[in-house]
C-alpha cells in the first residue's frame, strides 16, 4: 500500500513538471498594454491624504524594458476648499518575467500641475508587479517616490521633501 501511494506520488509529481508552463503571462518586443488605477499619496510624515485615478499606455521596446506615458488626475481638500490636480509622466520600466507574476522597477519623469499644487517638474524611482490573472489581463500594484523640483539644481534638495504613491489597479496587454 506504502509502495502505491509513492508510485502515485512520484506520478503526479512528474505529470505537474512536465505540463507546459504558463507562457500566457509574458511580455515580448512590441506589445503594449493600457492600464486603469487608483491612487492615494500621503506626505513624508504620513499627515494628509490625496485621491486620484489614473491611464496608462505601455509599449515593450523589448522582452523587459517598457516605455509608458501615464496620466494622473487627483482631487484633495486637504488645506484648500478643494481642488484639481493632474501629472503628466513618462516612465521607464524593467520587467522580470517570472511567469504569471511580473515584477518591475523603474522610474519616470513628469509634469505637475494644478489648482493646490507648484506647476513644477518630478521626478520619481517606482517599483512594482503584475500579475497575470489570463492571457491578456493583469492586477499590478506599485509604489514611487516623488520629489519636485523646477531646475535640475534643485533636485538633489527636493528629495527631502518628496511624497510617496501608491498604484493598484489592472491593464490589459495587446
Amino acid at each position: 500500500m506504502l509502495r502505491k501511494g509513492m508510485v502515485l506520488s512520484i506520478l503526479a509529481v512528474a505529470a505537474v513538471a512536465m505540463a507546459p508552463r504558463s507562457t500566457f503571462a509574458s511580455f515580448e518586443e512590441g506589445h503594449k498594454e493600457i492600464t486603469i488605477s487608483g491612487t492615494a499619496a500621503n506626505g513624508p510624515d504620513f499627515d494628509g491624504v490625496v485621491i486620484g485615478a489614473n491611464g496608462s499606455i505601455g509599449y515593450f521596446m523589448t522582452d523587459n524594458l517598457e516605455l509608458s506615458l501615464r496620466q494622473t488626475l487627483t482631487y484633495t481638500d486637504i488645506g484648500v476648499d478643494s481642488s484639481l490636480n493632474g501629472s503628466t509622466r513618462i516612465a521607464l520600466d524593467f520587467h522580470f518575467d517570472l511567469e504569471a507574476f511580473q515584477p518591475f522597477v523603474g522610474g519616470n519623469f513628469g509634469y505637475v500641475y494644478g489648482d493646490a499644487v507648484n506647476d513644477t517638474f518630478e521626478a520619481a524611482p517606482e517599483a512594482g508587479a503584475k500579475w497575470f490573472v489570463n492571457s491578456t489581463t493583469f492586477i499590478f500594484a506599485m509604489a514611487e517616490y516623488q520629489f519636485f523640483f523646477d531646475k535640475a539644481s534643485s533636485a538633489s534638495g527636493a528629495f527631502d521633501d518628496g511624497q510617496f504613491v501608491y498604484t493598484l489597479g489592472v491593464g490589459f496587454r495587446f
